[in-house]
């Protein structure tokens, strides 16, 4: 067979086997049309067994010389989302098909560098949050929306997906569907809770989604889902807000997901536990939030270090 519609059908796999999302199965479908076009192209390379080692490494060649529309060449990280989804495919091959072409464990993947992760210190965290003006309904809703990222550590697309028959105020917590199709729970605080109650008692409409669009024409069919905010528009008020009060830095839904692993830490919560509210499949995921124990090490040398003062 072709490389093709084995391409084709290893994203139905995905898909319908692995229960990956839209969003997923899109990127993986724009990574690996890129490497059948260049394969095509530069060695006529259309079957499984066409793919071998020197295939691979100027394929490597080709995407660290690829260069976007603005003259930029493509991030390191980018060009090992090309490799990973070439890996997978690989491995669908052999695994699932039992077709001979080149083991993935052959490709080795680039050492990234540990990746910052920017967070808001308290007196940020507090600024934002109260920036929203509670005064109508939409100053509501954009309250409740960022008291819930920072609560959560919800991924803001996790966030637009939830319905109002979700939220358990009482409990203050519920589930949610995560990367990988997967289930955890999350939890409100009390503040959190509280704005989110203050929120939904305005709310005149009946609306299935929690958070709500108040810009364009109304469209009530099927429970309101036409209303429902969408990640952009997320992304948009957060940005509004950070740059209303000021802040430094730019201030994304991520950053308050950030904000909310980095407030666990440091008042002593286990990285473990963090990686499972935080929907982490690996804990080296997490890790990357070990810079704030930087805190605990600087105490520990200003108390016990000879040359401290008393």
């Amino acid at each position: 067979m072709s490389l093709e519609p084995l391409t084709e059908d290893f994203l139905e796999y995905l898909e319908i086997e692995k229960g990956r999302s839209p969003l997923t199965i899109r990127e993986y479908r724009h990574y690996l049309q890129r490497f059948l076009d260049w394969a095509k192209t530069n060695s006529k390379a259309t079957a499984p067994e066409d793919i071998k080692p020197e295939l691979i490494r100027r394929y490597r060649l080709y995407l660290a010389h690829l260069r976007d529309q603005n003259d930029k060449p493509l991030k390191r990280i980018t060009q090992t989302y090309h490799i990973i989804a070439l890996r997978a495919f690989l491995r669908y091959l052999l695994v699932q098909r039992d077709i001979s072409t080149l083991s993935p464990d052959k490709i080795e993947l680039p050492k990234q560098s540990q990746r910052l992760v920017t967070f808001l210190n308290p007196e940020q965290l507090e600024r934002l949050l109260n920036s929203p003006k509670i005064s109508d309904e939409v100053g509501l809703r954009d309250k409740a929306i960022m008291e819930t990222l920072f609560s959560t550590g919800l991924r803001v697309s996790e966030l637009v997906r939830l319905n109002r028959d979700q939220i358990n105020l009482d409990r203050k917590e519920f589930g949610v569907r995560g990367k990988g199709d997967k289930l955890r729970v999350v939890f409100l605080s009390d503040t959190a809770a509280h704005w989110l109650g203050r929120y939904l008692q305005a709310r005149k409409d009946s609306f299935k989604p929690l958070f709500r669009r108040y810009s364009g024409r109304i469209d009530a069919t099927r429970d309101g889902e036409k209303m429902r905010l969408t990640a952009r528009s997320v992304q948009e008020i957060v940005n509004k807000y950070a740059k209303r009060c000021g802040l430094p830095l730019e201030v994304t839904p991520h950053t308050l997901r950030h904000s909310f692993a980095t407030d666990l830490l440091i008042a002593g919560a286990d990285l473990r536990s963090v990686q499972e509210m935080l929907g982490h499949e690996s804990i080296r995921t997490t890790q990357v939030y070990t810079h704030v124990t930087n805190r605990h090490l600087k105490e520990v040398h200003q108390t016990y270090h000879s040359r401290n003062k008393e």
